[in-house]
This record gives structure tokens, C-alpha cells and sequence, in this order.
């Protein structure tokens, strides 16, 4: 048997499927890096604060202000429309009379999303309270309500888009 030239070369490396399957996997490793670093660098975590040790010395006046809600029996309901209209009605065992209430919307991760609104009593100033929102980016969000001397505050969750439902509580605390 005689064998020629063309048989016994074979073809050259980069027309065989092993050398391309050798080279995609770490190749597939470095095109994720990239694609993860690129993700990291657009969407910056907002989770750290600078001042966390301050925030950590003022747990004491958050709770305290939890605290007088309980005492005062507060709570309130409400609904956000979908043009971002707020109605809001706050009740309690004693009234409490505040011309505005400081709503804040907060991103559970993106503090540049937060929305802090100034309701503004209705026609019974201790209880019906109006304002108006931005329409908020899909998600949930943490509410928090409190009149504008502080003294006291209120905390719930939003689902939105849904409902619109608000009820706001006093946090429940380590004292109760």
C-alpha cells in the first residue's frame, strides 16, 4: 500500500474541533468576567453607608419614636393611585394634630430611587392627609411616616405596581 502526501498530513490545527472546544471554556470564563465587571460598574451597590457609625448611635431615637406610636396607638391606611396620588388617614387613641406628615419611599437597595413626600391634612387636620408621588419603579419599598417636628413614627411595605394599599405601624422593637 502506498500512501501519499495528502494522507498522512492532516489538516491544520485550527480546522480540528478539539483545539476550539480546549479554548471556549476559559474563553466563556472571560467573557463573563468582562460582562460581570461591566454589570458592577454601571450598577454601583448602594447598600454601605459612610456614616453607619452615626446611624448606629441614633438607634436610640428610632426607637424611641417607635416607642411613642405604640404609646399613642397609631396607625395608618391608605392608597396610592396610579397617577402616584396619596390618601392617607392616620388613627390612634389620642389625636394627634399635624398639619403635614413627611412620607419617605425607600429602595431597599437604590437610595437614589427614594421619594420623601409632604402630606398635607385634609379636611380633618388630625386625621385625612393628601399629597402626591412620583410613580415609583416597580418593586417593593419600605414607607416611613412621621410628622414634621418627628416625636413619632410609622413603617410599612408597598408593592408596587399592585393595589396601591398602605398600612403603616409602628416598628415592632425588642420592648414590646
Amino acid at each position: 500500500m502506498v500512501y501519499t502526501a495528502v494522507e498522512n498530513n492532516p489538516p491544520p490545527w485550527y480546522r480540528q474541533f478539539w483545539p476550539w472546544a480546549l479554548i471556549a471554556l476559559p474563553g466563556t470564563a472571560v467573557i463573563a468576567s468582562i460582562a460581570t465587571l461591566i454589570i458592577a460598574i454601571q450598577n454601583p451597590d448602594g447598600l454601605v453607608v459612610d456614616d453607619y457609625y452615626k446611624q448606629g448611635l441614633a438607634i436610640n431615637q428610632t426607637l424611641a419614636r417607635d416607642r411613642q406610636a405604640r404609646f399613642l396607638g397609631l396607625q395608618a391606611t391608605g392608597r396610592i393611585g396610579a397617577d402616584g396620588a396619596i390618601r392617607l388617614t392616620l388613627d390612634g387613641k389620642q389625636p394627634v394634630a399635624a398639619q403635614r406628615l413627611r412620607l419617605r419611599l425607600l429602595h431597599p437597595t437604590r437610595a437614589d430611587e427614594d421619594q420623601t413626600r409632604w402630606l398635607e391634612a385634609g379636611e380633618s387636620p388630625t386625621t385625612a392627609y393628601r399629597g402626591q408621588l412620583e410613580t415609583p419603579q416597580p418593586g417593593r419599598w419600605h414607607l416611613l411616616l412621621e410628622p414634621e417636628q418627628g416625636g413619632w413614627r410609622l413603617v410599612g411595605r408597598l408593592e408596587w405596581p399592585g393595589e396601591g394599599q398602605i398600612e403603616l405601624a409602628p416598628a415592632r422593637g425588642a420592648d414590646e
